[in-house]
């Protein structure tokens, strides 16, 4: 596919500008990937670091750190996104008082058909790893592409070829990249057609030509009006392009998008930053005193082990040790007697430096919110079930602000996307009349989202147990609330799904049944009572051979 120059010059210089904008986040990543995960982003290392450590780190020598940073990624994919349970739920935007039935189960059915095309394609261990990149580096990308075997495939981005760039209201937008595909698999993706001379001339060649690295550029950017706008059906355009094709104007791929193709959450952001912090950085200083702590208090067993001896010169000549296990020979030691002795010795306080090594691990996992996750297990007494809810509560008033931004820049697209593409391949049953223009909207309904939600209904719970309790010396108390939509707001917040809870019409409907019932047993019991009452005055007497109620009816 052939640009015209303007076009592909813009892409590049877009490319350069996101570059140099991206250039002060590396050294913070490059720390960050030393001493929590050097094994996984290597790029982000020099060629002799890289080398060094695909095999003993020499810098990370206690694991709490990158542990700590996994239990937050793990109890996040679990509180969250759990493969094992819904985590979402689609509802009408506003109000839902008049929902039919119908309605009701075609969004169940949805819900139900999105969760199981997510747990058939690679989705969950897709946003497992971007749990560690936004949980470590404070930024992760993923991108969900239409795959006509698996509906859609999802594609982790590894942070170091990526580059973000927001909107002005603070939401990625534009995202590009550099990575580098084998010949077979640009010829395999993008078409024999598509690619340079050069790679054609390889791929024709023979197998081992076929396995050389090609690089390319890929860019996302908004379809805005001017050189290089597409349809502008499309609000997103894409572009591929080899960076070292002969053809300056040939690119790979170009096509449009009616939603963000992909997820660019951030843990934190600051001020305009593209990019966002995370527990990793506030954690960084005490996970380098932990590695120096740890070295030394192993240094100062070694000494008190091991410590360096010095022996008589008359065994031997050589060079003064005084490493630990060292050897160093002097004349006269031992006052004509052969022998040595340890050149000098240290007593480390070892329990003070075991004790501060605890205190800084105990920072580290709370930094990565740890207590949050594994609070049962770390008690030191067996504590009751309202206490451990409170402390629960407590704590994840901490994670409030990231879930918030979170669901806004992760699962939001995620879901709108998994949608659309799901509607668009007909894999959604057809949505009923009374609901075909309305507005839909997201409800998360999993662990952490719902304690979120539970600290919210504590009102509700401490306003009605105080009716109960006041009711019974006062009954006008129960007059009070007003009870049909106390408890429809309190099911909605804990999560009750909307076609188990009445519409208000049928509550309605329901109590003037009820009322009727009511006063339909309150007249049978009237007639009952009237019927006993005429019987007991026929049965009585007055004199005159007439009875009671003879003489009533006159």
């Amino acid at each position: 596919m052939q640009l015209e120059n303007s076009v592909l010059d813009q892409l590049k210089s877009t490319l350069a500008v996101l570059y140099n904008d991206r250039g002060d986040w590396w050294t913070a990543w490059r720390d960050i990937a030393t001493y929590f995960m050097p094994k996984r982003y290597l790029w982000l290392q020099t060629n002799n670091e890289r080398r060094q450590y695909l095999g003993l780190n020499p810098n990370i020598v206690d694991p709490t750190g990158t542990t700590a940073g996994r239990v937050l990624a793990s109890g996040m994919m679990n509180g969250i996104t759990s493969p094992s349970r819904p985590w979402f739920k689609i509802r009408l935007a506003g109000f839902q008082d008049d929902l039919d039935y119908s309605a009701r189960v075609w969004l169940d059915e949805v819900e139900r058909r999105m969760l199981l095309a997510m747990a058939e394609t690679n989705f969950y261990n897709a946003i497992a790893v971007m749990y560690l990149d936004l949980v470590f580096f404070g930024t992760a990308a993923m991108l969900i592409y239409e795959d006509y075997q698996n509906v859609f495939v999802c594609r982790n981005c590894c942070l170091g070829e990526y580059y973000l760039s927001q909107n002005s209201k603070g939401k990625v937008d534009t995202f590009a990249r550099r990575f580098t595909y084998t010949v077979k698999q640009c010829v395999q993706e993008f078409g024999i057609e598509n690619v340079s001379d050069t790679v054609k001339t390889m791929w024709n060649a023979n197998n081992a030509q076929r396995l050389m690295n090609i690089e390319i550029a890929h860019m996302i950017e908004p379809n805005l009006e001017g050189p290089g706008q597409i349809s502008k059906v499309f609000p997103f355009r894409e572009t591929y392009w080899e960076t070292g094709a002969n053809d300056p104007n040939k690119v790979l791929s170009r096509r449009g998008y009616y939603e963000l193709p992909g997820l660019f959450p951030r843990w934190e952001v600051t001020g305009n930053d593209s990019y966002g912090t995370s527990p990793a950085m506030d954690a960084l200083g005490d996970v380098k005193q932990l590695q120096q702590e740890t070295i030394r208090k192993g240094q100062s067993l070694d000494y008190m082990v091991r410590p360096p001896m010095m022996y008589d010169i008359s065994l031997k000549n050589n060079p003064v040790a005084t490493l630990p296990g060292g050897i160093t020979f002097i004349s006269g030691l031992t006052n004509g007697h052969v022998g040595g002795k340890p050149a000098y010795q240290i007593t480390p306080p070892i329990n003070e430096l075991t004790m501060d090594i605890r205190d800084v691990q105990t920072r580290i996992r709370e930094i990565f919110h740890n207590p949050l996750f594994n609070m049962i297990s770390q008690l030191d007494t067996v504590r009751s079930a309202t206490e451990i809810d409170a402390r629960r509560e407590e704590k994840l008033v901490l994670l409030g602000p990231v879930l918030e931004r979170f669901e806004n820049e992760a699962l939001d697209p995620a879901i709108n996307r998994v949608f659309s593409i799901m509607n668009r391949a007909g894999l959604l049953p057809p949505a009923p009349r009374s609901i075909q223009n309305a507005k839909l909207e997201i409800q998360y309904v999993s662990i952490l989202s719902a304690a979120q939600s539970a600290v919210g209904v504590i009102p509700t719970e401490r306003f009605l147990q105080i009716i109960g309790n006041v009711s019974a010396i006062y009954p006008k108390a129960l007059n009070i609330p007003n009870w049909d939509e106390l408890l429809i707001d309190y099911g909605r917040d804990i999560g009750v799904k909307a076609k188990n809870i009445n519409s208000r019409d049928d509550i309605a409907s329901l109590g003037e049944q009820d009322d009727q019932r009511a006063a339909m047993a309150s007249g049978l019991e009237a007639a009952q009572g009237a019927a006993e009452a005429a019987k007991n005055l026929s049965a009585t007497e007055v004199g005159g051979g007439a009875n009671a109620l003879q003489q009533i009816l006159g």
